[in-house]
């Protein structure tokens, strides 16, 4: 009679601990689910390490030289030189403004 209560307890504590190895805390999907997500939390912070060293080697060149401040002045601003000419080459798919487009533009209203 004592082996059947020691069984059933055992029987009980084993259904009791594989429930929550499936369903409870720390379960199996709920472990999957973490390491889904620092998966895609180390994947977002890797992207951001090398977006930061970008951007600190960027810095460092704008400190060094005055070469880095104009090239990005005539990329970003359209700047030009003193003397100097700008030049625009359009591709073949380019649209060109029109005589009368022009001369719309230019009278006064």
């Amino acid at each position: 009679m004592r082996a059947h209560w020691v069984t059933a307890v055992l029987v009980v504590l084993l259904a009791v601990i594989h429930g929550q190895i499936w369903w409870g805390r720390g379960s199996v999907s709920q472990v999957e689910a973490l390491r889904r997500e620092l998966a895609e939390q180390e994947q977002a912070n890797e992207q951001a390490r090398l977006r930061n060293e970008r951007l600190a080697a960027e810095v460092q060149d704008l400190r060094e030289g005055l070469e880095t401040v104009e090239e990005i002045a005539r990329q970003e601003l359209g700047l030009v030189k003193p003397n100097e000419i700008f030049v625009q080459i359009q591709g073949p798919g380019a649209t060109r403004p029109t005589a009368a487009a022009d001369s719309s533009a230019a009278a006064p209203r």
